[in-house]
């Protein structure tokens, strides 16, 4: 095929979507004149080095599935930071090798593609379980302390029971199964970067609906995150039900007498 003049870009688009690309191919889009043809081989050399990208972040999966553990859980958090609202974890069983476009730490990628991303994860994964652990629970045993506890009821929640686990940055040592702790791993392993996706969009709607409840501290805005928004309300307002009393500065803004609680 070395000249597509004969073809509508319908055609031309078809070829794509079904696959029917090689290097002649290729090479007569590059010779094409049409603007439109310029577009659509472009569009094609960015999902493919996507998908390369994606790939890539297998590696570690792929490691555990050479040792014959099929099913392999990413687990990761969103909202360690925040001053108000809960932490949220999520346990993520990839099918082997599924190409999620633009898949990447959660943080990394606008709303609207992680909202995209959400969808899919969940209509395409072998297993997916979320946990939410509230201010309270945060404030009596700590964050990390909390993170953890998060973690662990994510992976044994798992309908389909994992085989090895990876997970981002800390470690847990009560697992039955292999695992492997990863340092900045949501943006080095797909299972963790879909557990980061379901953690960070399941507390983001979380933080919208509290946002109608305590409409007054703009949640849907900064999540609880520490802005200068924020903190002025906390000033105005002093802290709600949901605020983090163990961090500063809502404990400064607390009764002087408040205790942890049991």
């Amino acid at each position: 095929m070395n000249d597509l003049k004969n073809y509508t870009i319908k055609q031309v688009e078809e070829f794509f979507a079904q696959g029917q690309v090689d290097e002649e191919f290729l090479a007569a889009c590059q010779q094409d004149s049409r603007k439109a043809v310029g577009t659509l081989l472009r569009r094609y050399q960015r999902e493919q080095a996507d998908r390369e990208r994606v790939a890539a972040l297998y590696s570690y999966e792929r490691e555990f599935w050479a040792k014959g553990c099929e099913f392999v859980a990413g687990v990761d958090e969103a909202g360690r930071g925040p001053l108000a609202g809960p932490v949220s974890v999520a346990a993520v069983i990839l099918p082997h090798d599924l190409y999620l476009p633009k898949i990447n730490d959660s943080k990394k990628i606008s709303a609207k593609v992680r909202e995209e991303l959400y969808d899919e994860i969940m209509d395409k994964a072998i297993a997916v379980k979320a946990a939410f652990v509230d201010a309270r629970t945060i404030d009596r045993v700590n964050i990390y302390q909390a993170t953890i506890n998060g973690m662990y009821e994510s992976i044994f929640g798992l309908t389909q029971e994992p085989q090895a686990v990876l997970i981002d940055a800390v470690k847990l040592e009560n697992l039955n199964v292999p695992s492997l702790s990863i340092i900045k791993g949501d943006a080095k392993s797909a299972s963790i970067a879909a557990a980061s996706i379901i953690a960070k969009v399941n507390r983001d709607r979380l933080m919208d609906e509290y946002d109608k409840e305590y409409p007054e501290y703009g949640f849907a805005h900064h999540k609880g995150y520490g802005t200068a928004e924020h903190i002025a309300a906390l000033r105005q307002y002093g802290p709600c039900p949901i605020h983090r009393h163990s961090f500063e500065p809502v404990r400064s803004m607390s009764d002087p007498q408040f205790e942890v609680p049991l």
